[in-house]
């Protein structure tokens, strides 16, 4: 997941490796680092002490530096080479170079002293050694924050149970999870989490659906309802329900899982307009340190006022403290936190260009049905004509789910659902016929009872009564869906159908509104449709009757009066609109052409998380800018101090202290980007 840091010049090709191999590393090289300071002469005669003497102990720096150059430095040298040998030079090749220069420099000083002709000069072993163990220390760091992200969503796999209860005719056998297949029937019991992405067809319960949505309420799932792999029947046991039988609907990279995890590697392909720039400005950096390098070199030898080590110190602190680490993880590390943090609450990000335009969206525009509603038939009243013989609406809904126990249709599908939730109980019938287009028909009783839309109510010459025209006027100027129950020619009474708003919907639109954020809802239904579900969200722009193509033309006539525009909906009419938008947010239970469409995904198809969204995205940003304007300052501070600038006063840098102020720097950056996670 760090593949963004890998376009910053070679830097990626360890993004991946497991944080214990840096730490098991750096307590390596600060177990030498100790006696290479320890027995140095120039620390001795800085600090006054001297150090315990015994045969060859003055070598000891010289060997401990030379093992951590060969060990710990191994790392930065062979990427600093690949660098440039990719002509794509950045902070590797900055770190190799400060390396070389000061084993070169100290292994001659070294050599001459051993052979017996020693030369002036004061050997780097002290430093190299410390300048190695703090980059390996900088790299734990990274690797850990790093990690951090990425177990976020290797968890997600974890939760996948490794076995399956196959139903296979009365017998219930446990399987391997992987040998599933689409169309199995699996038993998923009280407690357990569901193998694959599938469709409830028998039992009701509440499931955990927290590793997908970040919300800790479970849900109320019935037949009908669709299960995701990992979720985990919950309440079951709890509250005496019994366990769920589900057809499986899809399997191992299919799942939504699967699709997760896929997503979240694409969105770390997905480099930002704020992370092209850090590249540029990482691979300009190296030129600019090499040149301060050089002309610091240059400067001190005409001056004629210093050693050749001073000299070679200075080239070696400017190389070391140039090192644009900061500068690389200021992004990435921002990035990978965020993909994070957005799936664990339902949020996909796809494309990062589209997720940090979304923090400038001034203007949301929603599809209707299934973005706002559920896109699922349910009922929204059952009512007792004028004349009805029956009792209560219960009974009037018992007898209409006895005769629709047989039929297919999705409205009749929804009567039976909606009474077994209520737990009624059905009278017998008999002689079920279904006539398609007029409805469906039985005998209860002695009784001829009739169910269906007005084409059966025209087909039987049957008349309503004044008071459930008005009603049923009501609910059809609402948009709604009205099925008419009739017993020996007389109305029984009638059930409604709507498009359910979902419960968030309101709240998605307060939140974007207090954000001063314009909100339309745009959709192809009826206006009086429309506007009844726009009033009931709190949404006072409505765009109805709208072609397939015109979304897309509102979408454009918007931009073109200067609004940044992001389109929230699922279907494959709504693709033109959520590729032309600067943001796209597809719905989770919408087609794959809306997903390709789309910039964003919202897993859960809960609008809630686009206010969250665009909250995220500012946050995003901001920490992306905070951290570029501090590892860019340090640098413009640091490489001046490093070169020698205020030696008349006194203030001289050593390439370690260079080494412990660039750590420093690529450990504020890290730190601030942890931020995020609150």
């Amino acid at each position: 997941m760090h593949s963004g840091h890998a376009g910053h010049h070679g830097h990626g090709d360890h993004s991946h490796h497991d944080p214990a191999i840096f730490k098991k590393q750096f307590w390596f090289a600060f177990a030498l680092t100790v006696p290479a300071i320890y027995f140095s002469h120039a620390i001795q005669m800085i600090f006054g002490y001297q150090a315990i003497e015994f045969p060859f102990s003055n070598y000891i720096p010289a060997l401990a530096g030379a093992i951590l150059f060969f060990t710990g430095g191994r790392v930065f040298l062979t990427t600093g080479w690949q660098e440039i040998k990719a002509k794509q030079p950045g902070m590797m090749a900055l770190i190799a170079m400060a390396l070389i220069v000061a084993f070169g420099y100290s292994a001659t000083l070294t050599a001459f002293e051993i052979a017996g002709s020693p030369i002036a000069g004061m050997d780097f072993w002290w430093e190299l050694a410390s300048l190695v163990t703090i980059m390996l220390l900088g790299h734990w760091i990274e690797m850990s924050s790093i990690m951090k992200a990425q177990n976020s969503m290797e968890n997600l796999a974890a939760l996948l149970p490794n076995t399956a209860d196959l139903i296979d005719g009365e017998q219930i056998t446990r399987v391997p999870r992987t040998s599933l297949e689409v169309g199995d029937i699996v038993l998923v019991r009280p407690g357990s989490s569901v193998p694959a992405d599938g469709l409830i067809v028998q039992g009701s319960s509440r499931v955990n659906e927290s590793m997908v949505t970040g919300e800790s309420a479970e849900v109320e799932k019935t037949e009908g309802d669709v299960v995701i792999a990992g979720t985990i029947n919950a309440s079951a046991a709890k509250l005496g329900q019994g366990a769920l039988t589900v057809r499986v609907t899809a399997v191992g990279s299919d799942t939504l899982v699967a699709g997760i995890m896929r997503l979240v590697a694409e969105a770390q392909e997905s480099k930002s307009k704020v992370q092209a720039l850090a590249d540029k400005a990482a691979g300009w950096l190296f030129y600019l340190a090499l040149a301060s390098a050089a002309i610091t070199a240059i400067v001190w030898t005409i001056l004629g006022t210093q050693t050749l080590d001073f000299v070679l110190e200075r080239v070696v602190t400017v190389l070391v403290i140039a090192c644009p680490h900061a500068l690389g993880l200021a992004i990435p590390l921002v990035t990978a936190i965020t993909t994070a943090k957005a799936a664990r609450s339902g949020l996909l990000i796809r494309n990062r260009i589209d997720f940090e335009s979304a923090r400038r969206a001034d203007v949301v525009l929603f599809d209707k049905t299934g973005t706002l509603t559920t896109g699922k038939r349910s009922i929204l009243a059952v009512k007792l004509a004028q004349r009805s013989e029956l009792a209560t609406t219960d009974d009037l809904l018992a007898l209409a789910a006895a005769v629709e126990t047989k039929s297919e249709h999705v409205l009749g599908e929804a009567i039976v659902r909606e009474a077994n939730l209520r737990a009624l109980r059905m009278p017998t019938i008999g002689d079920f016929r279904s006539q398609s287009g007029f409805g469906v028909s039985a005998q209860w009783d002695g009784s001829d009872v009739l169910i269906g839309g007005p084409q059966m109510l025209t087909a039987n010459k049957i008349e309503l009564a004044v008071q459930d025209l008005v009603a049923v006027a009501e609910a059809n100027e609402k948009g709604n869906t009205v099925v008419y129950v009739v017993v020996d020619q007389k109305p029984a009474g009638f059930i409604e159908f709507g498009d359910q708003i979902r419960e968030t919907a309101a709240e998605a639109v307060y939140q974007l509104q207090r954000m001063r954020v314009r909100v339309a809802m745009v959709t192809g239904d009826a206006t009086g449709v429309a506007n009844a579900v726009a009033k009931d969200v709190g949404i006072e722009e409505v765009f109805a009757e709208v072609l397939p193509a015109g979304k897309s033309e509102i979408v454009k006539k918007l931009q073109a009066d200067g609004s940044v525009v992001a389109f929230v909906g699922d279907g494959i009419n709504d693709a033109p609109a959520l590729a032309g938008a600067d943001v796209g947010f597809a719905i989770g239970g919408g087609t794959d052409v809306a997903f390709d469409s789309a910039g964003l995904v919202l897993v859960t198809s809960d609008p809630i998380a686009v206010p969250a969204a665009l909250r995220l995205a500012k946050r995003s940003v901001t920490k992306m800018r905070q951290n570029l304007f501090w590892a860019a300052g340090y640098n413009l501070v640091a490489i001046p101090l490093a070169a020698g600038a205020l030696m008349p006063l006194g203030l001289v840098l050593s390439p370690a202290i260079g080494a412990v102020l660039m750590s420093l720097s690529t450990i504020i950056v890290a730190a601030n980007a942890q931020l995020l996670r609150r």
